[in-house]
């Protein structure tokens, strides 16, 4: 992810997240990547008091319904992806800010959430880049049939 030059960068981003997601105060969510640590201080201020980051976070018990993203390179994102994916439940919804300079990315993300199970729902650009939620339904049935 490109830094968020300015607060009004970030505010546009953070608003683009919480919209696609339908964020609200009483879920969990989980954020990750580089630019993760900005969210989750932008969602504190916003009152969203049950966030939490992979370091943040004790255990890994797939309790969390959102998952947000943020970071500049694909195999970052992936990686990141791969770390949040065991805090994440069955129906779990995720927000991935990818920089608008590496074109590439975004397809190899889409690909990534199809893998883990995900359908992608939006995409929008923003300032900073595009920021694209996909969602998953029913995946505990898919890994108990596994």
């Amino acid at each position: 992810m490109a830094q968020l030059h300015s607060v009004a960068d970030h505010a546009q981003v953070l608003d683009t997240m919480i919209g696609l997601t339908r964020l609200s105060a009483l879920q969990r969510a989980i954020i990750a990547g580089n630019g993760g640590m900005e969210l989750y201080l932008g969602l504190r201020r916003r009152g969203f008091m049950r966030v939490a980051t992979i370091s943040t976070s004790w255990l890994p018990r797939k309790q969390h319904t959102v998952a947000l993203l943020a970071d500049r390179s694909s195999t970052s994102i992936e990686r990141a992806l791969n770390e949040i994916s065991p805090f994440l439940c069955a129906n779990a919804t995720v927000a991935v800010l990818i920089d608008s300079h590496d074109n590439g990315s975004s397809i190899d993300v889409r690909t990534k959430l199809q893998r883990m199970g995900f359908r992608i729902e939006a995409g929008v650009r923003c300032q900073q880049g595009f920021v694209l939620c996909a969602h998953r339904q029913g995946f505990g049935q898919i890994e108990n049939a596994a």
